[in-house]
């Protein structure tokens, strides 16, 4: 986590790589842990499905927490 600026935390929106067929999308993060992330897509094919995407998908951090 330490190349992420600002930090993965509770409640910050992030930018997931694509994967498969699914495309870049924003995910709402609910718990992170040591290489993965909890909770819920924002957008995409996936939007509104809960997920446990690999901490190493992050792309970036598109809002801090609310």
């Amino acid at each position: 986590m330490d190349k992420h600026t600002p930090p993965i935390t509770p409640g910050c929106t992030v930018l997931l790589a694509g994967f498969g067929d699914i495309p870049e999308h924003e995910f709402l993060v609910e718990e992170v842990f040591e290489d993965l992330l909890t909770g819920i897509a924002l957008t995409g094919p996936l939007a509104g499905e809960y997920g446990e995407p690999d901490i190493t998908l992050v792309l970036r951090v598109l809002t801090p927490p609310t």
